[in-house]
């Protein structure tokens, strides 16, 4: 038996809090491993109990992955119907989490995010959807641009390949173990494509960069978005039995759910509970819809119900955020715009927004209390799009979220105020606190604000798209008017003196 902390690369038992501890055992290869043998550990510490499911790795590996979340000495045993692999304890020793290292995210004040420490977490997103089934040059040349960027600290991408406009390059390697031309064995699993795939989540993670892993999409032609009941339900439980432990994991059901025609409403609730159920970490879960209807009650059959208690934030894909209000006021949860189509100029609608209308996206979605995806989609000669393969970032919004990023860092979760701001603006902010106030696509030359009487406050003009502040001398308090630029893409940012 081996047992090893693979991010630390040796074969101590001893991990940081919210890291990930493996446990590697050798064992039998008869029959098939990966729908014969069963596999869990149990850890304990104190009179917390977490229970973790394990898989085969092939050549005879079975692991079993911990990602602990309390600092001390735990103690495991597992459980197994192959009498090799049952029974084995030990301890394995958590010390504090490294610099970083905030643990996994989960929902915070209704209607954001925080990381298992506390710290806020602002997702600032990007959409690259299969650019782990590039190939290592064009992968690394991916990790490069996020990282130069420092725009987006979440990235949406898949599990399965993608066939699509600009997607029709065959993948190196599959998910299942067999062939496009020879057919697939839906009982064995490929662990060299998976083993690829945890290489690069484990490096959007050094990066701190959060993973919305799309387990479902339609655009396939290998059989993968069809197969039955049985086939997705192994499918999920070793998908999360292999990356549950990656605490920058979030589980995204599905990119436009409502293309995949042969899956029922029951079956989507159907996988929320499986990975609810399987799960020990409880990461965030939600799912992304494709038809644009219009939504104001939960019984509208368009969209799936994200007010189901397996979903945890709301994600979308429309293209008038005016709606945000309404969507929280139903749901009562975090919404995210995973998509409100993309900077670009390819031929297709969705994919040929302009810059300034990408960030005014991003302004628009924060000044209401939400969030906002982007994506890239310029037209390449070898066909490269960020949107799909990664590669390099050509347009002119990453630099501007990433001057959003920096201001709502530094400020508080901003949530719905009582101050009347005007119709043609976008604002949220803590009352007597805080407002940021976007004047979406208007363009006053001055405006006046209704400030409480009783505090002054301090406030900058923010060009959002020349990436300047402006701070106003003195201080404000009560009706007061202030001199505007008369130009687009401008923002209040509002403090109270304290």
């Amino acid at each position: 038996m081996q047992i090893k902390n693979r991010n630390s690369l040796n074969n101590q038992s001893q991990v940081e809090k919210w890291g990930r501890f493996e446990i590697v055992i050798q064992g039998p290869q008869i029959g098939n491993p990966f729908v014969d043998v069963r596999l869990a550990a149990k850890f304990e510490f104190g009179h917390r109990s977490i229970e973790v499911d394990g898989f085969y790795n092939g050549n005879g590996e079975y692991c079993i992955r911990f990602m602990p979340d309390k600092v001390g000495e735990w103690i495991y045993r597992t459980v197994s119907n192959v009498p090799e692999l049952d029974s084995i304890t030990g301890t394995v020793t958590v010390e504090e989490p490294g610099e970083g290292n905030h643990g996994p995210v989960s929902v915070s004040n209704t209607y954001h995010f925080a990381y298992a420490d506390g710290t806020p977490f602002y997702p600032f997103g990007t959409t690259s959807y299969v650019w782990n089934h590039q190939g290592d040059q064009l992968e690394k040349q991916t990790l490069k641009s996020l990282r130069e960027s420092g725009a987006f600290n979440k990235m949406r991408m898949c599990i399965f390949p993608k066939h699509y406009d600009y997607n029709l390059q065959e993948p190196s390697c599959y998910p299942f173990q067999g062939s496009p031309e020879a057919g697939w064995d839906f009982t064995a699993f490929d662990p060299e494509y998976w083993r690829h795939l945890e290489q690069r989540i484990n490096d959007l993670q050094v990066l701190g960069i959060e993973i919305d892993l799309i387990l479902f999409h339609p655009y396939d032609r290998w059989g993968f978005a069809k197969m039955d009941e049985a086939t997705d339900n192994l499918y999920l439980q070793y998908a999360v039995a292999r990356l549950s432990s990656f605490r920058g994991i979030w589980w995204s059901l599905a990119n436009e759910y409502d293309l995949m025609r042969n899956k029922s409403m029951s079956d989507w609730d159907r996988f929320f509970r499986i990975i609810q159920e399987s799960d020990p970490y409880q990461h965030l879960r939600s799912i992304h819809n494709w038809h644009h209807k219009m939504i104001h009650r939960r019984s509208d059959a368009h969209w799936y119900d994200h007010s189901k208690p397996w979903v945890t934030h709301v994600s979308i894909q429309h293209n008038e955020l005016a709606y945000i209000d309404d969507w929280k006021e139903i749901y009562r949860k975090p919404i995210v715009i995973d998509e409100c189509r993309y900077e670009g100029n390819i031929d297709l609608g969705w994919g040929s927004l302009s810059a300034e209308r990408m960030v005014e996206c991003f302004w628009q979605g924060v000044a209401q209390g939400a969030y906002v995806t982007h994506g890239e989609t310029y037209l390449h000669p070898e066909g490269i799009i960020w949107w799909s393969h990664g590669g390099t970032l050509h347009g002119n919004s990453p630099a501007r979220i990433r001057f959003l990023k920096s201001i709502m860092e530094d400020g508080p979760q901003l949530g719905e105020v009582k101050l009347n701001f005007d119709w043609d603006t976008a604002a949220a902010g803590v009352d007597e606190k805080y407002y940021l106030v976007y004047f979406v696509d208007s363009r006053p030359a001055f405006r006046y604000l209704p400030l409480p009487d009783e505090k002054e406050f301090t406030i900058e003009i923010i060009d959002t798209w020349e990436m300047k502040i402006t701070q106003l001398p003195g201080t404000y308090s009560g009706r007061t008017r202030i001199e505007l630029p008369g130009k687009l893409y401008q923002a209040l940012r509002i403090k109270a003196v304290l």
